[in-house]
């Protein structure tokens, strides 16, 4: 995919007015919620304390304190980065003449790619040289795009199944608008 701010190509799939024939928005799987955020970090802060409790000691307590409010805010800080990068979306938009994917990163960067779907081919690698069982890629205008590179190896799957209908279907949708009638 290309940053394409302010060129011409894009704006094209940003003001179609018509609805495309088929719209997918993936994202990565989430397992933490807010309130399971906070439930983890209290039970993991329980936990910490125990040994605390048990010694009974104060200075031995207050020596160990520091490490234990140390690997706690190690954890919540490894789950707030999870959570950011979660925040990852691609979208991808067919219509009979256009087939556009856009991808928002975390950090706000957007990366946007279209081509012709008459001309696009979507490939399931196996798994091998480097990449994960079921890799996705779509290729037409001159390059190649992954596509749900953080899905499961069967989601991958299934969405490169339903892409292929939808893009034999846009196909088909173009044939007979520019068949002679």
């Amino acid at each position: 995919m290309t940053d394409l701010d302010a060129a011409g190509a894009q704006a094209l799939a940003g003001m179609r007015r018509d609805a495309p024939l088929y719209r997918v928005t993936l994202w990565p799987n989430r397992s933490l919620s807010g309130r399971g955020f906070v439930g983890v970090m209290a039970f993991t802060g329980a936990m910490l304390s125990l040994p605390l409790v048990a010694i009974g000691l104060v200075k031995a307590a207050l020596g160990l304190a520091p490490f234990l409010a140390g690997a706690l805010g190690a954890l919540g800080y490894a789950i707030h980065c999870s959570n950011r990068d979660g925040r990852l979306t691609e979208e991808l938009r067919l219509w009979p003449d256009l087939i556009a994917v856009e991808r928002r990163e975390p950090q706000g960067r957007v990366l946007r790619w279209q081509a012709n779907p008459y001309w696009v081919s979507v490939t399931v690698h196996p798994e091998g040289r480097g990449r994960p069982e079921n890799y996705l890629t779509l290729k037409g205008a001159g390059r190649e795009i992954e596509l749900g590179a953080f899905l499961s190896p069967e989601e991958r799957a299934a969405l490169a199944e339903e892409v292929e209908t939808a893009l034999a279907r846009a196909r088909a949708v173009e044939a007979g608008a520019s068949a002679p009638g």
